[in-house]
């Protein structure tokens, strides 16, 4: 009688126990039930350069802060701003001028690393060939860009409009004096390729990106030349929003900071990151490194 009501409980109890999800069942369930940390760029280059780079660094702080991360491009550099104001981006790599809008439209955002290269950043300006325009020496030769046409980046770049803008200033150069209207041209490849093919006779780029595609071969040096380079500034780093501590604790954002500081060129899956990105390695920063951007965007009215 005892057996027979054992097995009668046994029977009772199977389909109870093949209803019951496993261990790495529930484990997986929690894992996707963790809100993604949403990280996005500026879209300062060829979209589908973008995506390749920011899509494999998402892979990597991902692994390294155990969380999903995912990467959302944005269609301008005035919507990374937007979106990470009401906080859809969490992580976003601004300009030096973006993130600066970033951080007084959030409070308690932080600028947390940068590229090595962007505590002493560039812009170069080009010229096309036919133009007649060749390399300046000084600041002041820049007066010899007046009536000739020229295009600068996006109306929110940094290297490719603020500062490029701000030495033309310091020369003594209003942007009336140009022939016809100033251009902007949406991104630093852009004003590249408009120049290259005298849309415009001279233009104002992104150092790195114009150095990179110089190295790809994507830039007929025949047609188009730098004539001039700009004093140092800081420029790029990533900005975090600070509602990523109520998501993931208190010690999150030194975490995301540790991540981009660990990448290391010695491993070969983050060389590529870094390379993608165009970087030896990254640093920290803070956001009192800006206070120079943020004066020259109150100076042209970028920031107000």
């Amino acid at each position: 009688m005892k057996n027979f009501l054992l097995s009668g409980l046994l029977l009772l109890l199977l389909p109870l126990a093949a209803c019951s999800p496993s261990t790495s069942e529930t484990s997986t369930q929690s894992k996707t039930e963790i809100k993604p940390l949403v990280t996005g760029a500026i879209p300062d280059q060829d979209p589908q350069k973008l995506q390749r780079q920011y899509t494999k660094l998402a892979a990597y702080l991902e692994k390294q802060l155990g969380v999903p991360v995912e990467y959302k491009p944005v269609t301008d550099y005035a919507a990374a701003v937007t979106a990470f104001k009401v906080g859809d981006l969490d992580l976003v790599w601004f300009g030096g001028l973006t993130g600066v809008q970033a951080q007084l439209q959030v409070p308690g955002a932080e600028a947390i690393a940068q590229r090595d290269i962007d505590q002493k950043f560039h812009s170069v300006f080009i010229a096309n060939k036919n133009s007649g325009l060749t390399q300046f020496k000084t600041i002041n030769d820049l007066q010899q860009l007046r009536g000739y046409t020229f295009t600068f980046g996006s109306e929110s770049s940094t290297s490719g409009r603020l500062m490029p803008q701000y030495f033309l200033q310091q020369a003594g150069i209003k942007l009336d004096e140009f022939k016809g209207e100033v251009g902007f041209s949406g991104d630093h490849d852009k004003t590249i390729k408009l120049v290259e093919a005298g849309t415009y006779n001279a233009g104002a780029v992104n150092e790195k990106v114009w150095l990179q595609r110089v190295k790809s071969k994507e830039v007929d040096l025949n047609k188009v030349q730098v004539i001039w380079r700009s004093p140092s500034y800081y420029d790029y780093h990533w900005v975090i929003n600070p509602q990523v501590k109520q998501r993931y604790g208190d010690d999150f954002v030194q975490k995301v900071q540790t991540a981009f500081l660990k990448l290391d060129p010695k491993v070969p899956e983050q060389k590529e990151i870094l390379d993608l990105l165009q970087a030896d390695k990254f640093i920290s920063t803070k956001n009192s490194n800006y206070t120079q951007i943020e004066a020259v965007g109150r100076q042209i009215g970028k920031i107000k």
